[in-house]
């Protein structure tokens, strides 16, 4: 499996710490007051992001087709919870490649959750980053990966995606790079604007959020939510063909 590498730009970390942040102080909001046309999938999602991110976000949404919307299933993250799933995810790639190398996995692990050991700080963290999802008028999750599994298909411009999957994973794309939003070129559903992230994609020195904390009262119940579902989360580099999981052997 490959993807276009022409398009989208790489991340490295090393280019991520270069990048100055100039703290605007813009505050987080609730996206039920700034981004209300779109959906919160997941009840472990805390609903917050900077004010002009979330701006951003609702012209997105209102610039789709009839019969689609944007769901969010990811936005604003405390740091605590970003340290969380780099743990967990290392412990899945160390589950299910042991034979790796310190050095690769780490390669590998950094492709899907920003590593928490850096100067520049993981955008989810900033309230600059969103994970979005398609979803039809009845608020159902549309098909943008088909044929593939969960991260086979995570590469924003992957080749071999059927038909009607491209077409509906442009249409995300394109509002949400029209609304001022880049992309991760490593997954499909990852949109920032304004942090470290965004900064190198679009060859900006630098970017004007960091890292930024919020009354954890306004989202205990989400965190919770957040823990009961971490205890039955599949190990997905375990998937065959999955970036990390082993390569079959020939019959």
């Amino acid at each position: 499996m490959t993807w276009d590498r022409s398009k989208g730009r790489p991340e490295p970390i090393r280019a991520l710490n270069r990048i100055r942040e100039l703290e605007s102080g813009e505050p987080l909001v609730a996206l039920s007051e700034v981004a209300p046309s779109v959906k919160i999938v997941r009840d472990a999602v805390i609903p917050f992001l900077r004010k002009t991110v979330a701006e951003m976000l609702e012209s997105a949404a209102q610039s789709l087709p009839d019969g689609y919307q944007i769901g969010v299933i990811d936005a604003w993250r405390p740091f605590d919870r970003q340290v969380r799933i780099w743990t967990f995810m290392s412990e899945c790639l160390d589950e299910a490649r042991p034979d790796l190398t310190y050095a690769a996995k780490r390669r590998i692990l950094c492709r899907f959750v920003a590593p928490v050991d850096q100067k520049a700080p993981p955008g989810h963290t900033t309230g600059a980053a969103v994970d979005v999802w398609l979803l039809d008028g009845s608020g159902e999750q549309i098909d943008v990966t088909a044929p593939f599994a969960r991260l086979r298909g995570a590469p924003t411009y992957v080749f071999g995606l059927d038909p009607e999957a491209h077409r509906h994973r442009m249409i995300l794309v394109e509002a949400m790079l029209a609304a001022g939003f880049s992309n991760c070129r490593d997954e499909w559903w990852h949109y920032s604007y304004g942090d470290a992230g965004w900064a190198v994609r679009m060859d900006k020195p630098e970017c004007p959020y960091g890292r930024i904390n919020l009354d954890p009262s306004l989202y205990t119940r989400q965190e919770e939510e957040w823990m009961a579902l971490l205890k039955d989360r599949p190990n997905l580099f375990l998937e065959e063909g999955s970036p990390g999981s082993k390569p079959a052997k020939p019959s």
